[in-house]
Formats: C-alpha cells, sequence, structure tokens
C-alpha cells in the first residue's frame, strides 16, 4: 500500500513512517519543516517539503503519487498560539484539512486516518472520560481538531470517504521537541540535563492522561485497514498523572537534585483529564503496553543521548 503521511518529521508521524516502512508500505512524507525535522526523515521515504495550507502543491503531489490511504498529523499544535492567533490556527488546522480531504476525494484514497486530540474535551464530567463525553473545547486548537472531526464525519456520510480519527492524551517519547510549548517529558528532560530549573505551569496538580509514542503508532497501524471506520477514539490509559509527577519522574530517571518553580497557569489548559479507551479495545483490539513509569525512563535516555551527542560535536 502506498500511504501518505503529513507531517511525517515531527514527533508522532516520524514513528509511524518508521513502522510502515517496517512492515512494507511505500511512503510519501509531506511537511513544511516548520516544527518538524529533517533528521527525522525516513530515507526511504519520498520527501516533499510542502505546507498543508498549498492546495495547489498538495493536488501535484496527489496527482503524482496516488496514494491509498492519508495519515494526517500536520498541524499547529501550540495551544498558547492557538489563543493569541486562531486564525493563523484555523488556516493549518482546518484549511489545510480541508485541502487535503478534497485531494483525498479528487483522487480516490481509500482511507484517511486524522490526529485529533483530548483538547476537544472541556473540564470533564467525569474521568475517564469517553467518547460520548460533552465536546466544549476551551481553548481555540481544541476546537480546529473538533471541527476536522466534523468535516471528516460529513464527508464519510455524504460521499463515502473512509476515515478513523483518535484524540490522542498526552503522547510523550523520543523524537519530541523540547523547545515547543507541549511535550513536558522532553522539556523537563533537557532543562535538568542543562543545569536549567524547569518551570510547572500552575501548582503541579494539573492532570493529564500520558501515552508513550510507541503505543499510539500500533493503533494507527491497526486502523490502516478495514477498522474503525468512521469512528473516533480516545488513545490513553485511563489515568490521571500530575504535572509534578511527570517532573519528579524525569528528575529520578536523570538522578537530578532540583526543584520546579511554579508560575501562571496558561490559558485554555485543562485542569484534569484521562481517558476511556474501551472503545479502542473494543473495535480496533488496541491497548496500551508501555507503561508510565517505564516509558518516563526509556524517553530521558533518548535525551541523554541527545545531550551528550551534542556536547561531543561542541
Amino acid at each position: 500500500m502506498k500511504i501518505l503521511v503529513t507531517g511525517g518529521a515531527g514527533f508522532i508521524a516520524s514513528h509511524i513512517v518508521d513502522r510502515l516502512i517496517e512492515a512494507g508500505h511505500e511512503v510519501v512524507v509531506v511537511d513544511d519543516l516548520s516544527s518538524g525535522r529533517q533528521e527525522n526523515l525516513n530515507l526511504h521515504a519520498r520527501f516533499y517539503q510542502l505546507d498543508v495550507r498549498d492546495a495547489e502543491g498538495l493536488a501535484e503531489v496527489f496527482s503524482q503519487e496516488r496514494p491509498d490511504a492519508v495519515n494526517h498529523h500536520a498541524a499547529q499544535t501550540d495551544v498558547t498560539r492557538s489563543m493569541r492567533d486562531p486564525s493563523f490556527d484555523a488556516q493549518v488546522n482546518i484549511l489545510g484539512s480541508l485541502n487535503l480531504i478534497r485531494c483525498a476525494l479528487q483522487y480516490e484514497v481509500r482511507k484517511i486516518i486524522f490526529a485529533s486530540t483530548s483538547a476537544v474535551y472541556p473540564e470533564p464530567e467525569y474521568v475517564p472520560a469517553d467518547e460520548n463525553h460533552p465536546i466544549k473545547p476551551v481553548s481555540a486548537y481544541g476546537l480546529s481538531k473538533y471541527m476536522v472531526e466534523q468535516y471528516l464525519h460529513f464527508f464519510y456520510k455524504n460521499m463515502g470517504l473512509r476515515y478513523t480519527a483518535f484524540r490522542y492524551g498526552n503522547v510523550y517519547g523520543a523524537r519530541q521537541d523540547p523547545h515547543g510549548e507541549s511535550g513536558v517529558v522532553a522539556i523537563f528532560s533537557e532543562q535538568m540535563l542543562n543545569g536549567i530549573q524547569p518551570t510547572i505551569f500552575g501548582d503541579g496538580s494539573k492532570t493529564r492522561d500520558y501515552i508513550h509514542v510507541d503505543d499510539v503508532v500500533t493503533a494507527d497501524l491497526l486502523a490502516m485497514g478495514d477498522r474503525g471506520d468512521g469512528e473516533v477514539f480516545n488513545l490513553g490509559w485511563g489515568l490521571e498523572v500530575t504535572d509534578f509527577q511527570v517532573f519528579d519522574a524525569v528528575r529520578n530517571a536523570l538522578d537530578a537534585r532540583v526543584e520546579p518553580i511554579y508560575g501562571q497557569k496558561r490559558p485554555g489548559e485543562l485542569e484534569r483529564i484521562s481517558l476511556n479507551c474501551a472503545k479502542a479495545r473494543r473495535l480496533l483490539g488496541w491497548s496500551p503496553t508501555i507503561t508510565f513509569e517505564e516509558g518516563i525512563p526509556m524517553a530521558v535516555e533518548y535525551y541523554r543521548r541527545q545531550y551528550h551527542r551534542v556536547r561531543e560535536k561542541s
């Protein structure tokens, strides 16, 4: 199968590209490298440096490559920026996705896998929240992702475009950018390695549902076939982990002696969330396998190696 992966030089999607190629698929990557990194690109994938807002450029890629399926991860993911500049967020996440959907319809793509987010949920009425929980995003980022879910459902019902959407919890692991807003495991790891005192935004009690990138990739690959058509799935452990617990786990993995700084809570962030993933277990046969206790040392070791590699070059 030939699969086009948008955002394939980024954190999650680059792992998906690797696994698809290992499974024998032909992979085409579209990424504008605004947040993705050249070194994340798999050498066996064909690469187009392209912004998903470029409708003509996307059409040329589809015309030339004729992919069987699309895995759509290219996005604006900075929650704070989405609140400061919701127009840009909508241009990338909504209009860019519509460009992709239009090409998928024109070139008869079999299926789209879409990376959504748990940020579609408000402060939860109950935890873990399942897919039937009321949707009331508190950030423009969450709103734009939910709009794409709705567009995909519309085209599925009216034009037969098959899709599966995943509402990711907080994904962590190797290749996550330590210089962005999200990716607290990567951020804490790099800061501690460089002797910088990390900042926790809020009092440390804010919770998220942490899921290792390898488990996310497994779900994406399960949905590439006939499973999960027209469905939205949560991906997480169903467990609340506090910001301080993440800080403490990274600190212990690095054997560091450091205390956090506490800063003001950022706008558009939930106080707590965890995800009920029974639907993914039932319909996809998916369950997470890498626990928080196992995954944090794995991720931290990656950043430790990166740190020493940079030191050796300097």
